[in-house]
């Protein structure tokens, strides 16, 4: 199984917490569009033995472009992939994005699978993040795509330096009032060198509050799981048969393929990425050139990887796949490296798989952290 993600490098204006790649001039879109079809064709013989199980427009915002963009890439990667009979193609999208047309238009086309850029159905909220669209468009947008669409995932992001825990639970059954089955939730997170980092550095914005952020991720949970929900992965809730298959291919180690300027790939042994600059990726792409760059995994990288992304699954980290895929060595590491988050409670063994407890869940990267193998350089 592999993934094709296709990175589409623009957006209206910045959201305050951003630190993706995009530009917000739009003078080279249709040359962007006709360069990632290029990239696919350069790059094909990378996934010639692979079944392409899904596709995936990111960014930045894949729902800016026109649906005949969309379509093209989607006829160049199966005119020159492997594709399975029924592929997941999600297109992520902002409400502001969003109307009947376009909905229809959309599901017409081979996109089957939406994620919405929500975020919070707050106009204060949205106003903070400095997103393109307001809350009544919000909720249009998701009363529009739920005639249509019956596999839509929606974002929205808690702890917010103006938030507290009833405002999150409106949030949360707002969006469940829509019958989604799928929601991914992240904390705010404030990256270095962008427009929140500056605001809170500033004095203007207050610092988000790593305490009221555990609360709401709790109450996410609490609320969610008695609707049916399972938490497959730290931020990421589905209704059985509507997890990401896309997501779930990166967390399972399973290999993709980036396209577009700053996308990364991964082979098994391999990652690379691709430049995060729109014009030297296009300068390089043109001259059928790749604008890449990569590194050779090493056995404790590849075993580090797999500890931060199976603590933050349902399916955990197997103590088998450790001995059977890294070694003895790797196994007698983490059971030593382990013993203190098991008597802490943060950690639990069963069936020789190792996971994070309800306490442990929101300190999961952290604890991944202190189990990683480290070599002296």
């Amino acid at each position: 199984m592999a993934g094709i993600y296709i990175h589409i490098p623009f957006c209206k204006q910045a959201c305050h917490y951003c630190n993706f790649h995009f530009s917000t001039s739009m003078k080279n879109k249709e040359a962007m569009v006709m360069a990632l079809a290029n990239e696919l064709v350069l790059r094909k013989t990378e996934f010639e033995s692979e079944i392409i199980e899904t596709i995936y427009f990111g960014g930045g915002t894949p729902s800016i472009l026109p649906l005949e963009s969309i379509q093209h890439l989607i006829a160049t990667i199966y005119a020159n992939y492997n594709v399975s009979k029924n592929p997941e193609i999600t297109l992520e999208a902002n409400p502001d994005d969003i109307h009947r047309q376009q909905i229809l238009d959309w599901h017409k086309s081979p996109i089957n699978r939406l994620s919405i850029g929500v975020q919070s159905f707050f106009e204060d909220d949205l106003k903070l993040m400095n997103r393109a669209h307001n809350a009544t468009e919000a909720k249009k947008c998701l009363t529009e795509a739920t005639q249509y669409f019956d596999n839509i995932s929606i974002d929205l992001i808690y702890g917010m330096p103006n938030s507290n825990n009833e405002k999150w639970l409106i949030n949360i059954n707002t969006a469940l009032s829509f019958n989604i089955p799928h929601l991914s939730s992240y904390a705010l997170t404030v990256e270095p060198k962008t427009a929140l980092d500056k605001l809170i550095s500033n004095g203007t914005i207050e610092k988000p509050s790593d305490e009221t952020a555990q609360e709401q991720h709790q109450l996410l949970i609490d609320t969610l799981i008695p609707k049916g929900f399972i938490p497959y992965e730290l931020s990421n809730f589905g209704k059985e048969g509507f997890f990401s298959k896309n997501n779930s291919n990166y967390w399972l180690g399973e290999k993709y393929m980036g396209i577009g300027p700053s996308a990364h790939s991964f082979d098994g042994t391999k990652r690379s990425w691709n430049i995060a600059n729109n014009n030297l990726y296009l300068k390089a792409i043109n001259q059928d050139e790749m604008p890449s760059e990569y590194e050779v995994l090493t056995t404790a990288d590849r075993y580090n990887e797999y500890i931060m992304t199976g603590l933050r699954t349902i399916w955990g980290v197997s103590l088998d796949r450790i001995t059977n895929k890294f070694g003895e060595k790797y196994l007698t590491y983490l059971i030593q490296m382990t013993e203190k988050h098991l008597q802490n409670k943060l950690l639990i063994v069963e069936n020789g798989i190792l996971k994070t407890t309800d306490k442990g869940r929101f300190l999961t990267d952290g604890i991944a952290s202190d189990l990683f193998f480290v070599t002296l350089k």
